[in-house]
């Protein structure tokens, strides 16, 4: 017997045993293991935000969780399937200076939404289904109470990176919906410049006038 009274296996067992976890592992699918972690970032880089909460201004708070978003976002792709087809009309320069001020929103809007902390924790649940190429990931934020929020995330996969395309909250409702019915709106009565405008006072509103856009 070894000390602390494990049982002193034989080597022989101990390289089996080795060969058999290689081998379920090599039956995982390819994406098992990277699935879920760029949402375990965003969720580490969320709750530090709420520890820090208002103490920290909200340029740092910024700065410190746009990593994170970035690496479980896929900007691009939400941004493009919000705006519709005029997507395709817009020159390279508008969708470039669109891209870069909806980035600051949707960071912004994660920084004032996650402000404060009551005892909260974020759970990713196991498992994931099929949603056609793409997978869903749910998770909740659970109270202190115990009481839970349903978020579940339809990730895509980019040459082996998996990235976020859209959040449904109560595990139903489209965040990506409600934004294109918001965009739509706003590119109907104007061009680009109305709905950079838009984000830009969006901006303003939820850093309190602190980032520029």
């Amino acid at each position: 017997m070894m000390p602390g009274g494990k049982p002193n296996l034989p080597r022989r067992a101990l390289l089996w045993s080795a060969a058999s976890v290689a081998a379920m592992m090599a039956g995982l699918p390819a994406w098992a293991d990277t699935l879920d972690q760029p949402l375990r970032a965003l969720y580490a880089a969320l709750e530090q935000a709420m520890r820090d909460g208002r103490s920290v201004p909200f340029p740092q708070r910024f700065d410190a969780l746009a990593p994170a978003v970035d690496q479980a976002f896929d900007l691009e792709t939400v941004l493009k399937v919000s705006v519709g087809s005029r997507w395709d009309a817009m020159d390279s320069g508008v969708r470039a200076r669109l891209l870069t001020v909806f980035r600051r929103f949707t960071v912004a809007t994660y920084v004032s939404n996650f402000d404060k902390y009551g005892g909260e924790h974020f759970r990713i649940l196991s498992g994931s289904r099929d949603l056609g190429a793409d997978r869903i990931v749910g998770t909740e934020i659970v109270s202190e109470t115990g009481d839970p929020v349903r978020m579940d995330y339809i990730m895509r996969d980019d040459n082996g990176t998996w990235r976020a395309v859209d959040v449904l909250l109560d595990g139903s409702i489209s965040r990506v919906a409600v934004q294109r019915s918001d965009f739509r709106k706003i590119l109907a009565n104007g061009d680009a410049d109305g709905l950079i405008a838009s984000l830009r006072r969006k901006i303003a509103d939820l850093s309190g006038g602190t980032l520029n856009s």
